[in-house]
């Protein structure tokens, strides 16, 4: 398309902010076939809806066709802009809400993955406390990984992040929750799992494949800590049991998650008594501007589900 030396940009409208809640799900749904079911309209009217929005802003944002959906140069600029801008547009919602002593709008919550199986984890009951005192408040759950909830929280994409502890920022603010525990595990082809592995230690692990996370995390940590070389990389829970599974690495999971696995005799777990850790979970917000009234309710909620003994969990 013919891409404009000036963007004409002027006032932005409501239809302007349509248009970028387009864009941001094409992009987060990864092409316009997939955001036709998430937004509920045509997917001829969400290709003039990105066509209006190129014409509006003058850059082309994403190429589609055969070759598939991908943002240019340009539309990454201006998606990372769209989140920051209807973050803010969302934030404004509620200021507006407070000053009526409502709570409304949506309140969008991340939480870090294969949390919901611990019995220790109670955001099910927290929101359900929540819902009951503001049932006008539309929730938004995101499942997500580590750093992406810490980014989002501070940028304002999300209002409250549930993560495992491993780093301190002075922008957060930390409510410790539940704790987990992590267990090394081995696949049903490991030459470990039918083994007696009682008399193995540290540098037995080492001289076998690991599959650790591939960002900043109590697992990275553990293994940096213990000195275990990554020889796969995942990036959720899920793609660690994957790689597990396939009887050529070790690697840690929750031992709630990989209940499941054991049970069905596809992994166990080596050694649990030495080749283990525990992570503490927490409630983060930002601390600046001031978190919104419905944020610091949900916040509260968090806190009244987990109160208990069984919050032993210590801040970052």
């Amino acid at each position: 398309m013919q891409v404009n030396s000036r963007a004409p940009w002027g006032q932005l409208s409501d239809m302007d902010l349509r248009l970028l809640r387009v864009f941001k799900s094409v992009v987060e749904c990864g092409g316009m076939a997939a955001a036709e079911l998430e937004l509920n309209i045509g997917i001829s009217t969400v290709s003039r809806h990105i066509k209006d929005l190129e014409t509006r802003l003058g850059l082309s944002l994403c190429r589609r066709g055969r070759a598939g959906f991908a943002l240019s140069p340009e539309g990454e600029q201006i998606y990372q802009e769209t989140l920051r801008l209807l973050a803010g547009a969302d934030a404004f919602r509620s200021r507006v809400d407070e000053i009526h002593r409502r709570m409304g709008g949506e309140l969008h919550i991340a939480v870090f993955d294969k949390t919901a199986s611990n019995p220790l984890a109670h955001v099910g009951a927290a929101i359900a406390l929540f819902s009951e005192l503001a049932p006008d408040v539309n929730l938004q759950l995101h499942v997500a990984p580590l750093n992406t909830i810490e980014r989002g929280v501070i940028d304002g994409q999300f209002q409250v992040g549930v993560i495992p502890g491993h780093r301190s920022s002075d922008t957060l603010t930390y409510d410790p929750l539940f704790n987990e525990t992590m267990l090394l595990y081995c696949g049903a082809q490991h030459p470990w799992f039918a083994a007696d592995t009682s008399a193995l230690d540290w540098d037995a692990v080492r001289a076998h494949d690991f599959a650790g996370l591939g960002y900043h995390s109590p697992n990275m940590e553990i293994s940096q800590q213990v000195r275990l070389p990554r020889k796969a990389t995942g990036y959720d829970q899920e793609s660690i049991a994957t790689l597990i599974l396939s009887g050529r690495f070790l690697g840690f999971l929750p031992d709630h998650y990989a209940l499941g696995f054991v049970q069905a005799g596809l992994m166990r777990a080596v050694k649990p008594e030495l080749f283990r850790y525990e992570c503490g979970f927490f409630g983060i917000v930002r601390r600046s501007p001031q978190p919104s009234r419905v944020t610091l309710a949900f916040q509260n909620c968090l806190r009244k589900a987990h109160a208990g003994p069984a919050d032993v969990a210590q801040a970052p």
